[in-house]
């Protein structure tokens, strides 16, 4: 965000050394419609500034600075067609783990040759009734990640996970990544948070149990090191050549890990 000089041109107009000023003074002595219009253009600045300040300007972002309501389960929407050019046939059986994830399976389901799956690790009392249909049919399950989950190892192609652990203390990554690793065949992608973003308001903190912990991508690359899970350097490298063809720049970090074997 730019910075509003407002005290060097203070200077300039306090000292009378600004070009302008006494001629500024004049004619608004002279003409009041002068001055009324410098009230407007004022005006329209000072809009502009709000505008732009907030990003409304700044193109298409899944980051709301005001509300403070960053995310990642936003970006995964954005980034399946990336995914389906780096992934190809690994695309066919998707589980996507993460808050408001009968999102993206409504999204991956409309994809062709695509099933999808999800697991909501929150409460959907709050759902609206596709979402819920989607429980009913046991597409989507709500599951505490913390622990086990309900599926048979490899029974996905490709796991997706967003938002979820950066909610999650290492005490818990501990148990829930392995989790992860555990239910793909072929690879698992992580969209987290970068430090500096903002995510989950005073009053979601209920929902989510503590504040986001947005670690940096050096912290995440020694975690998996640590938990044995190694990085898919041909996803990685695919999903870069998808994203650069399309002019596609996450938001988040992105994580392409191998399953384990």
């Amino acid at each position: 965000m730019s910075r509003r000089q407002v005290s060097s041109t203070r200077r300039f107009v306090d000292s009378g050394n600004f070009p302008f000023s006494g001629a500024l003074h004049s004619k608004s002595r002279s003409s009041p419609l002068l001055s009324i219009a410098l009230v407007v253009v004022g005006a329209f600045l000072l809009i502009g500034y709000a505008y732009s300040g907030s990003g409304i300007f700044g193109g298409a972002k899944v980051v709301s600075r005001a509300e403070g309501d960053f995310s990642c389960t936003l970006e995964v929407q954005r980034a399946i067609p990336i995914l389906k050019k780096a992934y190809g046939d690994s695309m066919h059986k998707v589980l996507h783990v993460g808050p408001d994830t009968c999102s993206v399976v409504s999204k991956l389901l409309k994809e062709e040759e695509t099933e999808a799956w999800g697991v909501e690790p929150y409460d959907i009392e709050d759902a609206d009734a596709s979402c819920k249909n989607l429980v009913r049919k046991g597409i989507v399950r709500v599951a505490d990640i913390k622990f086990s989950l309900p599926y048979r190892p490899k029974s996905f192609s490709l796991v997706i996970v967003s938002d979820a652990l950066d909610y999650l203390s290492p005490k818990y990554l501990n148990r829930t990544l392995p989790e992860l690793a555990r239910v793909a065949a072929d690879g698992l992608v992580i969209f987290a948070g970068s430090p500096g973003q903002q995510r989950a308001k005073v009053a979601e903190l209920s929902k989510f149990g503590r504040p986001a912990k947005m670690r940096s991508s050096s912290w995440w690359v020694r975690y998996f090191v640590q938990t044995s899970l190694e990085e898919n350097e041909a996803g990685i490298t695919k999903f870069e050549q998808a994203a650069s063809k399309q002019s596609y720049k996450p938001s988040c970090q992105v994580f392409h890990l191998k399953p384990y074997n």
